[in-house]
């Protein structure tokens, strides 16, 4: 087996250098008339800010979603508008960046993101939800086990969206060097590894993703029991535009 051509999904979606390009300035374009406190700083890094995005009115709650990019690529820029359909039905949107392999560890950018959700807890009252896609999926998956209970207890679902909940497969990869991977970085950050949370998960992905991203999604949800959603025609780089409409079966699965 191919490992690294199993795990690359730009490849294998056409244009897929179209989407980048067009979240990057859609992200843009709804930063520019939202309602929103930017650059908000969680850690040291320069990478560790935070972009809050908030309803009209008083938020029932935060969603916070993290990006994805296998911890090497991208920042909270990319996704602004992703924030549309949970603002919509009222909620608060916090989007981190965080530190980026190899500079950084996964334990490291796995502590980067509690601190992050902890900071956003401290200015949006209510319960949270948390959502991230693809190795952003992995993040949200990893905070049960490292977010400090005080943010812990806010949090009432996580739905990882594509997520990378196995790490081990990974180390057949060319990735395994920059991400600094070995036995015990894989069996301490494979959320799949790990005892389910006492909250409901929702594990979502797209019904046309590379065949390794369904098995991982499979993976999670079959070790924490938590609800499995295929969405029908979506692949990996789509499968996160649910997030843009409020009524969408995506936003009304992060939302309930």
């Amino acid at each position: 087996m191919d490992w690294d051509a199993a795990y690359n999904n730009a490849d294998y979606i056409p244009g897929a250098q179209e989407f980048i390009a067009r979240w990057e300035r859609d992200a843009a374009a709804f930063r520019a008339g939202a309602r929103a406190e930017l650059d908000i700083v969680y850690g040291p890094h320069p990478r560790e800010a935070f972009d809050l995005f908030l309803p009209e009115d008083a938020p029932k709650g935060l969603v916070v979603f993290v990006h994805g990019g296998y911890w090497l690529r991208f920042d909270r820029s990319y996704w602004s508008h992703f924030a549309s359909g949970p603002l919509a039905k009222g909620w608060a949107v916090a989007m981190p960046s965080y530190p980026l392999c190899p500079e950084a560890t996964l334990p490291q950018i796995t502590g980067a993101i509690a601190r992050a959700i902890s900071a956003a807890a401290d200015r949006v009252a209510g319960p949270i939800r948390l959502t991230g896609h693809s190795a952003g999926g992995h993040l949200v998956a990893r905070m049960p086990a490292v977010l400090p209970a005080a943010a812990m207890d806010q949090v009432a679902r996580i739905v990882p969206i594509s997520p990378v909940s196995d790490l081990r497969p990974l180390m057949n990869t060319a990735m395994r060097q920059t991400l600094h991977l070995d036995e015990a970085v894989c069996a301490a950050e494979s959320p799949a590894l790990h005892p389910a949370p006492h909250i409901p998960v929702t594990v979502w992905v797209g019904a046309e993703e590379r065949p390794v991203f369904l098995d991982q999604a499979r993976w999670l949800a079959e070790a924490w029991g938590g609800a499995h959603r295929i969405d029908p025609g979506r692949h990996h780089f789509d499968v996160i535009d649910g997030l843009r409409d409020a009524e969408s079966p995506l936003t009304r699965a992060v939302l309930r």
